[in-house]
């Protein structure tokens, strides 16, 4: 089975979208998706447990180099998620994706060009990129 790009994945959202037309509604859509994609990681923290935060201000130091800062420098996640929530962070980042897709879709907004456009600015910025 061939790979579905993100141009049919739009195609098939545009399609599917019946409900919320409207600009307004899709923005409010997205925003909501976002808020239960992080609503999902936070419960795989606060009621499972799979993942956990430790947290604490980043020890870096300007003479490090690449090698010593990406040792040094970490995500703040102890654990993995287990399956249950795995599937459920999968599903709701599958929901922000769809809404995503619809913004760009009713902005006339072509995702892969977009991930092309920001893969070229990290290849030429690299770090320099991080904002």
């Amino acid at each position: 089975m061939s790979s579905l790009t993100l141009k049919q994945f739009q195609d098939q959202v545009s399609e599917l979208l019946l409900r919320h037309r409207s600009l307004l509604d899709v923005l409010s859509k997205f925003q909501q998706t976002n808020a239960a994609a992080n609503r999902s990681v936070i419960k795989s923290i606060t009621e499972c447990g799979c993942i956990g935060v430790h947290a604490a201000k980043q020890e870096y130091h300007p003479e490090m180099t690449l090698n010593e800062a990406k040792e040094v420098l970490g995500t703040h996640v102890n654990g993995h998620l287990c399956e249950h929530c795995a599937e459920v962070v999968s599903a709701e980042l599958g929901r922000n994706l769809f809404y995503m897709s619809a913004l760009s879709n009713l902005l006339d907004v072509d995702l892969e060009k977009v991930v092309e456009n920001e893969s070229k600015k990290c290849s030429t910025l690299g770090l320099f990129n991080m904002s």
